[in-house]
């Protein structure tokens, strides 16, 4: 028994001075309800590398970019974090981040595990910057108690139709959701739009280049697409048949249906939802959780509509984990990115029910958690199994953005027509690329 204990003894001090001599990875993140789960990845990383040391910190949207663009240049970056498709173009352009594909290629590490077209969509003339973490589609949430006292059904709202023309039953719902002061909706003649209690439909805003909650899911489900493929420097935003999307968004709030675009930027789409003032908003699969934590109402995940090409469809985003290049610790922080990318981490995300993993089967684990806390997440499954595509990325995508939304927004705010505003943007967006 004594020998036994100085055994274990030992081993404590020989796991305590590999502790004391351990190598901090800084890994930063801008989820807080994604930071529990990838504590516990931390944890059991730990355990099968006592020489390395996870260090997690988190920051929200604005100030988690703003922090890494600002330690790249004062050599104080993360060294890994995870990465956006909107934002990592340009941070390889301007080599910022580790080339993963030697990497993967020497510890042979298998990439076919992730869902279609993750993988690749972080590579580039064969350099790799990052491997997937998870996905999401768009669906939209409806308040069911609105919905039940207006007379619609939650099948009718599984199946609606749009168009740019009339809006299809889309809009025929949406104004039955849209209630004045008087408890009129927005079909009865007596409707008051200058005193909306409630609006049945709200747009979050511009969108930018992606619009990826707010308008893409309607324009290519009208025929729009936004290039030919990744990294294709010819862009299509002048389109006729997203100027007419844009158009038919930016004509909701002079129906009284939706709420102006100045009114929205002040309270934002969610808290207009939460509070009731608006009864169906566009929303994605990260924010399964916030909504069932805190809507205090009857609520519902719905499909998007169809278009007029007879399909519903949704960008499919995802994220990934990338590694700074000036990182002085690389190979811990690679050992760090590849357990991320694990199905062994990523099945301790699947079940807390945060996000839909990248690893295929995962996302099942996700919908079993989310059914045993009453949550139906079927929208976002059925969206993903239809009509999907990825975000727009190239070069230049700071500057794309800045012109797209601001052209989008000139449309929401009355300032401009779609056509108009749409081709001159493209004009410039596309003169980037020459």
């Amino acid at each position: 028994m004594t020998i036994r204990r100085h055994i274990l003894s030992a081993a404590a001090l020989l796991a305590a001075a590999g502790a004391a001599h351990a190598v901090d990875v800084k890994y930063v993140l801008w989820d807080s309800g994604q930071r529990p789960a990838y504590q516990q990845c931390a944890s059991d990383f730990e355990r099968a590398n006592p020489d390395i040391k996870i260090k997690i910190s988190q920051q929200g949207w604005d100030e988690y970019w703003t922090g890494i663009s600002t330690g790249f240049i004062s050599g104080t970056a993360p060294d890994v974090f995870t990465n956006h498709l909107a934002k990592y173009p340009e941070f390889a352009k301007n080599n910022q981040l580790v080339d993963l594909a030697p990497l993967i290629a020497r510890d042979k590490v298998k990439t076919d595990i992730y869902a279609n077209g993750l993988f690749d969509i972080w590579g580039r003339d064969g350099k790799q910057y990052g491997l997937p973490k998870d996905w999401d589609t768009i669906a939209f949430i409806v308040n069911m108690d609105v919905a039940k006292k207006a007379g619609v059904t939650l099948a009718e709202l599984n199946n609606m139709t749009w168009n740019p023309k009339d809006g299809g039953t889309f809009e025929q719902i949406v104004k039955k959701l849209t209630i004045d002061a008087n408890g009129n909706n927005a079909l009865s003649p007596k409707f008051d739009k200058s005193k909306v209690a409630t609006y049945g439909y709200q747009n979050p805003g511009a969108g930018g280049m992606m619009g990826q909650t707010e308008w893409s899911h309607f324009a290519v489900s009208n025929g729009f697409k936004f290039q030919d493929k990744p990294w294709a420097g010819k862009f299509y935003y002048d389109d006729a048949r997203l100027a007419e999307t844009i158009q038919y968004i930016a004509g909701l709030p002079g129906k009284g249906v939706s709420a102006t675009a100045e009114d929205v930027s002040k309270l934002g789409s969610g808290g207009m939802f939460m509070s009731g003032k608006a009864a169906m908003i566009p929303e994605g699969s990260w924010m399964i959780n916030h909504f069932a934590t805190n809507t205090k109402f009857g609520y519902a995940w719905v499909p998007l509509p169809k278009g007029p090409t007879g399909v519903r469809a949704t960008m499919f985003n995802g994220l990934a984990d990338s590694i700074w290049v000036g990182s002085k610790n690389k190979e811990q922080a690679w050992k760090w990115v590849k357990y991320l990318g694990s199905e062994a981490c990523q099945s301790v995300v699947a079940k807390a029910g945060v996000v839909f993993p990248a690893v295929k089967g995962l996302p099942d684990t996700v919908t079993a958690v989310h059914k045993a806390k009453g949550i139906d997440d079927s929208a976002f499954l059925e969206m993903a199994r239809g009509k999907t595509f990825l975000a727009p990325i190239a070069d230049n995508g700071s500057q794309v953005n800045d012109l797209m939304l601001n052209a989008i927004d000139s449309v929401l705010r009355g300032k401009a027509q779609a056509a108009t505003a749409l081709k001159d943007a493209n004009g410039q967006v596309n003169a980037l690329f020459k």
